[in-house]
């Protein structure tokens, strides 16, 4: 006839034969079909999602089951690798890794290279001799030069007259001769300059704030002296020897300069990462590195150190050598509290000792007998932790304002060497002084 009728189903519209047209009742019919099936399909669809929600959640209970069996088994596998790594960590220090003892077993400075952070100082100059001197054992003393911006001899003369090396047989040309020809020069003269151990002293420059040249010379280093500074007692360099370089500095920038602060962190940093690369290279010579699955694990274990020397040795002032004394970098004692800080809780991987020395004068007599005294905050509690047997029970006052503790320069130079080998100083700090005048 022409026409046609629609029959709906839930997903498609199909047209039926021209000449078949179906009845409206049977249209309805099969619309309330249509309407049944489609509620039949999402209840049926609902039952299957449900399904497959605890199908999925079955799974995962079982894979997190099949997790948990493979922590437990690999954790009692690293527990039984953790006590192996102990007991062949014992075995390795004892055997295999070069021993820092020295022949009673205290110790010992032998073999070792020790760098002094402001050789050309007066102090520094001092400390340097008496290394070479006192100590013929070492390996090498480096004696590092410290100068601001640029270059410069200055300070050179102090450590070549402090070291012994002006006691040779010198030479000086004519003022009229060639530049080469009229330069003082001196000749190693074995009959004065034997004991001296000039053959193991090697001398650097070096600026303290560049971290990149600090991190050059502790290359190979075991131990750092440092008493570099930018003042000449409680003034700054820049005013006492009204040095350029170290004026504008002291103005342009007087807390990004610091030699007590910047300075003396870009050296612990330099030392810090020297001792870390060298005991990985001594873990992988003896092949228990990472890299083969051995097991020590690398940086995890540490070699033998407990017999080397103390790894930082800082030379501060004592809290009474001085009154408040504002500077361009801050104040005098609060720097110098500042720096001690940062050895003995910004570097916790580093041995250290804190010497804070009495009042350099060089009226006090040279030789006498060094006193060390528990250093005391401003409540009076003792910081070092040192007991009385360690420090002796000399206690003199330094609140009366009249008095002050003294120490010589020589006398300063032998307790900073002497503090690389001293057990009871270890991880301490403490006042150093010879008498209290």
């Amino acid at each position: 006839s022409g026409q046609y009728s629609l029959h709906r189903s839930p997903n498609s519209i199909l047209p039926r034969a021209f000449h078949n047209v179906v009845p409206t009742s049977r249209l309805q019919s099969s619309s309330n079909d249509d309407n049944f099936n489609d509620n039949g399909n999402k209840n049926n669809n609902k039952s299957d999602d449900d399904d497959a929600a605890d199908d999925e959640a079955t799974r995962l209970q079982k894979k997190a089951q099949e997790l948990r069996a493979q922590i437990r088994q690999m954790e009692e596998q690293i527990g039984t690798d953790r006590r192996a790594r102990s007991s062949f960590q014992q075995q390795l220090d004892s055997q295999l890794l070069p021993s820092d003892e020295g022949d009673d077993g205290e110790k010992s400075l032998k073999n070792k290279r020790v760098l002094v952070l402001g050789a050309n100082g007066r102090l520094g100059s001092m400390i340097t001799r008496h290394l070479l001197r006192t100590h013929p054992e070492l390996s090498e003393v480096v004696a590092a030069v410290h100068y601001v911006g640029q270059s410069t001899t200055r300070g050179w003369g102090r450590l070549s007259y402090e070291v012994g090396a002006e006691d040779g047989i010198g030479s000086l040309g004519p003022a009229w001769s060639s530049e080469e020809e009229r330069n003082a020069s001196f000749r190693y003269d074995p009959r004065v300059m034997d004991g001296y151990n000039l053959n193991k002293l090697r001398i650097v420059e070096v600026e303290l704030l560049d971290p990149v040249q600090v991190r050059t010379i502790t290359e190979g280093v075991d131990a750092v002296i440092f008493c570099a500074t930018d003042f000449e007692g409680n003034r700054p360099r820049a005013i006492a020897s009204l040095n350029a370089a170290f004026l504008f500095r002291a103005v342009a920038s007087p807390t990004k300069g610091r030699v007590e602060i910047e300075g003396l962190r870009s050296s612990l940093e330099g030392l810090v990462g020297e001792v870390g690369e060298r005991r990985w290279k001594e873990r992988e010579a003896v092949g228990v590195g990472v890299g083969n699955g051995g097991l020590g694990g690398g940086m995890g274990l540490k070699p033998n150190e407990k017999n080397g020397p103390t790894q930082f040795i800082l030379v501060s002032t004592s809290p009474d050598a001085f009154g408040e004394f504002e500077t361009p970098f801050g104040e005098f004692n609060g720097l110098k509290r500042q720096a001690e800080k940062i050895v003995s809780e910004e570097f916790p991987s580093l041995t250290y000792s804190i010497l804070q020395m009495g009042l350099y004068d060089e009226r006090v007599e040279e030789g006498l007998e060094i006193c060390r005294e528990k250093s005391l905050d401003q409540e009076g509690n003792s910081e070092g932790g040192m007991s009385d047997e360690s420090v002796g029970s000399l206690r003199p006052s330094i609140w009366d304002g009249k008095r002050k503790k003294r120490i010589n320069r020589r006398d300063a130079a032998r307790a900073a060497v002497e503090a690389l080998l001293d057990e009871d100083l270890v991880n301490q700090k403490v006042q150093v002084f010879t008498a209290v005048r």
